[in-house]
Order: structure tokens, then sequence, then C-alpha cells
């Protein structure tokens, strides 16, 4: 069994027109966490394994870890991959691998921020649209040789009764398949999930490449719910550019609902130097600035703002992995 963890605290100030926030936060670089895993060698290749993996509230010590970030037992062989538990979604994975902040901090791709967790009157859309994590998941991977190609699929389990009005609430399939050879790595992605009443479907599509003096990524998203006036889309493009014993961090991203009106939509540029002390441990710093159009009200380190006017962020922090 392996012990495993990160630990990431940040002095983190938001701005907006209706109250600034100046506060100590944790993982705007990497998420903490605390977490146990291992594997067992069943013979004639396969092997067993289990990964439980909670997040840490390192900088007020106040949440008591669980492991709600992953917890999942796998049976691993020639065939690949077959996963239960709580797990990533297929379709979060374009967002967090394709964005030079790995979706995390300030400088956060804003097509993370979706439809379905801002629609006015939907709170179901946040409750059941599992945007990072599906619980009650059945997952497979494809297995590791296949010449650069990888893929999975992922079942979500809404675990209704069969007498429910609407016993598919919360169910979810998604599917993710890709290419990473030499320089290149390209994915598309793509969920369905169930509400009480329509579905939410998902499709993303990421793509990065090593020029050698710097990664270019970027990823194109977008959101359908059932019926009218709720659909999102956006998009990222950025880069990481190495600097000596760190490396700049650079994002451009941007996010529209599509209403009966002004169709919102925010623009956040984001800027970022980490500086490696170590393997394991690093400073960092980011900047961002978000740019709100037709209503939108985008704010930034739980700073508060008005439809229309702008926000501003910065994280400056140190990270350390064990």
């Amino acid at each position: 069994m392996t012990l495993f963890g990160v630990v990431d605290a940040n002095f983190a100030y938001g701005s907006g027109s209706v109250y600034n926030k100046t506060s100590l936060k944790n993982s705007g670089y990497n998420s903490s966490r605390l977490g146990f895993r291992g594997v067992e060698d069943l013979g004639g290749g396969l092997a067993a394994s289990f990964w439980l993996e909670g997040a840490l509230s390192n900088d007020d010590g106040g949440t008591a870890l669980n492991f709600q970030r992953r917890s999942t037992v796998s049976l691993n062989g020639g065939f690949g991959e077959i996963r239960l538990g709580r797990d990533y979604t297929p379709q979060f994975f374009n967002l967090t691998v394709f964005d030079p902040f790995g979706t995390n901090g300030v400088g956060t791709t804003q097509t993370l921020n979706g439809v379905y967790s801002t629609a006015a009157g939907a709170p179901e859309y946040s409750l059941q649209r599992p945007v990072v994590r599906q619980s009650n998941s059945i997952g497979y991977f494809l297995p590791g040789n296949l010449g650069g190609f990888y893929g999975q699929v992922q079942l979500g389990l809404g675990e209704q009764p069969s007498n429910a009005p609407n016993k598919k609430t919360g169910n979810e399939l998604a599917a993710r398949v890709g290419y990473a050879n030499g320089p290149i790595n390209v994915a598309l992605a793509f969920s369905d999930t169930k509400l009480a009443s329509g579905s939410v479907k998902t499709l993303n599509l990421g793509g990065q490449y090593d020029l050698g003096v710097a990664k270019i990524m970027g990823h194109y998203a977008q959101d359908n719910i059932s019926g009218p006036n709720n659909d999102g889309r956006g998009l990222l493009i950025g880069a990481l550019v190495p600097v000596g014993a760190g490396e700049v961090r650079l994002a451009y991203s941007t996010y529209k609902i599509d209403t009966a009106g002004a169709d919102p939509r925010s623009n956040k540029l984001a800027l970022g130097y980490v500086h490696n002390l170590s393997k394991r441990t690093a400073l960092y710093a980011t900047y961002a600035h978000v740019n709100n159009k037709n209503g939108a009200n985008s704010s930034l380190n739980d700073s508060s703002t008005a439809a229309g006017r702008n926000s501003n962020g910065y994280d400056i922090g140190i990270k350390h992995s064990f």
C-alpha cells in the first residue's frame, strides 16, 4: 500500500463591484489531498487495485477527511481496466488535461463553469449533472499498448427505485477517445445525463502540441440541455512555457450561455508562474481578469460582482507533494 498526498496553501484575493475578498485558501496549484492506493498481482496477467483519495482543507483544518475525490476498486489485465466506484468523468478529463492551470486556482478555465451549474431556476443541473466526478460508476479503460490510442467508457447509476416517476434520473453514459504520440495529444469526449425532465448532453474536444520551447493547448466545450434557451458553449487557448526551474502558464477562456435575451458571456485572461524548488515542492503565483458581458456576473476568489461588471483575482502560494 502507498500513502500519498498534496498540501497546497495560497494567499488569495478577489475584487468585484459588489465586494472584495481576502483569504487563505487551499488548492491554488494542485488540489490538496490525502490518499491510499495499492495493487495485488493475481497472476496470469491479472491485477487487482484500489484507490481511496480524499480532499484536505489544510487552510483551516475544518473539513473531515472522506474519499469524495476518488474511491475505486479495479481489475486490470491485457483487456484493459474495469473500475468501480467514484471517479473522474470522461468529459472532465479534457477540461483539466488541456488547461494550463489544470482547473485549479484563480486561473481555472471558464468552460468548467458551464450552463449546468448556472441555468436560472434549474438547481437540478448542478445537483444531477456530474461535471468533475461521477459516483456509483462502472468504468472501462482501454489497455495502454494501442500505439498511442486511448479511451474509456463510463456508466453512472442514478440509483432510482423502479417505481420512481423518473427512474432514469441521474443516469449518465459518457465516453472519451484520444491519441497521444510524440508531441501530439488530442481527445474527444461525450456525455449524456438524464434529468428528472429531459437530459444534459456535453461534447468537448481538446488538444495539445509540444513545440519543445512551449506546449500549446486548447479545448472547445458545449452543453445542450433539454428545452430552449439553456445551452452553452465555450473554449480555451493557452500555453505552458518552460523558464529555468519553472514555467509560465497563460490562458484565455470564454463561455456563453444561450438565453431568450442577452446571451451572457464571461471572458477570462490568466497569467501565472510556477517555480520548482524541488521535484515535490513549488512556489506559484497567478493573476486572472474576468470580463463579463450581457448580464454575466462571473467573479474570482469568492468576491462578488454585479452583472456586466469585471472581476480580478490572484493567488500566491506553495505546494508540497509526498
